[in-house]
């Protein structure tokens, strides 16, 4: 049965030391921390799209693309707890690749495909804009995983939209229904499903690291932190990229183990981890349909006199 609450001896990864992000190779690093040593993990792995990294090339041929994807993966397996998660997030690309490799070769159990719904999604001129990512809950024991239902339960539409006396005061578990605008329904996001609506971090938002092109929202993490682990257990992320995932995990006072190529990045999460403290609240909205995230320094658009005058012509 799940892990709601009752506790197992906790893991520790004896192999490097805990609570920091170390820098090098994913796969050379994980080879150094001993078997069964987490109980949750996150990775954001490159997509192979061709971006941008400072220390890494983003445009392997997709076969050494799924190759690595599948040693880094067992990997992963390997190192988790008996009763381990592992979360993935990834784009279009190889999302079906990755979910066979997990599940059909590695012995993963998929209990959730969640859809990630974004807003300022990427413009594209010739398809529909991209405005969501996937990601894949796995578990290595169908019988035996960290779920805590309460940690992460959100409004009902009962509740919210009709004031129904009958909506369960604590809430329900976030849904995943196919949704094209959250804004124009008159019953806003479903509550029970796994598509799940958290702004992206845009390049004006107070939460935005400045730093790193792909920086994930806290909220999104602490969703996923909250619900596949309990206080002290040990969160690895492969990836470290912007330190969202650490971060989240200090806050919520669990320990963790972060890696990260890039000597630059490496560095900047280590400031990030520095100024912040275990019960820190989550940057961002909780509930963002009823809350705008923060702009930065209550940054604006600044408009000259000429968009002035033309957008009063508009109207």
């Amino acid at each position: 049965m799940p892990r709601n609450g009752i506790r197992t001896p906790k893991p520790r990864a004896a192999g490097l030391p805990l609570d920091r992000v170390h820098r090098g190779d994913c796969l050379a690093l994980l080879a150094r921390m001993p078997a069964a040593s987490v109980h949750l993990a996150f990775a954001d792995p490159p997509f192979n799209i061709g971006y941008d990294y400072d220390s890494y090339d983003d445009r392997l041929a997709a076969d050494d693309y799924l190759v690595w994807s599948k040693r880094w993966m067992g990997e992963v397996a390997r190192v988790l707890a008996a009763d381990g998660t592992f979360w993935l997030a990834i784009g279009d690309e190889y999302a079906a690749e990755l979910k066979v490799i997990a599940t059909r070769e590695l012995g993963f159990t998929c209990r959730s495909w969640v859809v990630w719904y974004y807003t300022f999604g990427v413009n594209c001129r010739q398809k529909f804009s991209r405005s969501h990512a996937h990601l894949f809950h796995f578990v290595k024991d169908p019988a035996s995983f960290t779920f805590n239902t309460d940690a992460i339960r959100v409004p009902s539409a009962r509740e919210l939209v009709y004031g129904d006396k009958r909506a369960n005061p604590t809430g329900r578990l976030p849904d995943d229904t196919w949704i094209l605008r959250p804004q124009d329904l008159p019953e806003g996001f479903a509550a029970d499903g796994d598509t799940w609506y958290f702004p992206r971090v845009c390049g004006t938002f107070k939460e935005r690291s400045g730093w790193h092109g792909c920086q994930m929202p806290e909220q999104l993490l602490g969703r996923i932190i909250r619900a596949s682990s309990h206080a002290g257990d040990v969160v690895l992320d492969p990836f470290g990229g912007s330190g969202t995932t650490l971060a989240v995990a200090k806050k919520l006072d669990r320990r963790f183990v972060g890696f990260e190529l890039s000597e630059q990045y490496a560095k900047r999460i280590e400031q990030r981890l520095g100024a912040i403290r275990t019960g820190d609240a989550l940057d961002g909205a909780a509930e963002p349909l009823k809350s705008v995230p923060a702009t930065k320094d209550g940054r604006r658009l600044k408009r000259g006199p000429s968009a002035t005058r033309r957008r009063t012509k508009a109207r």
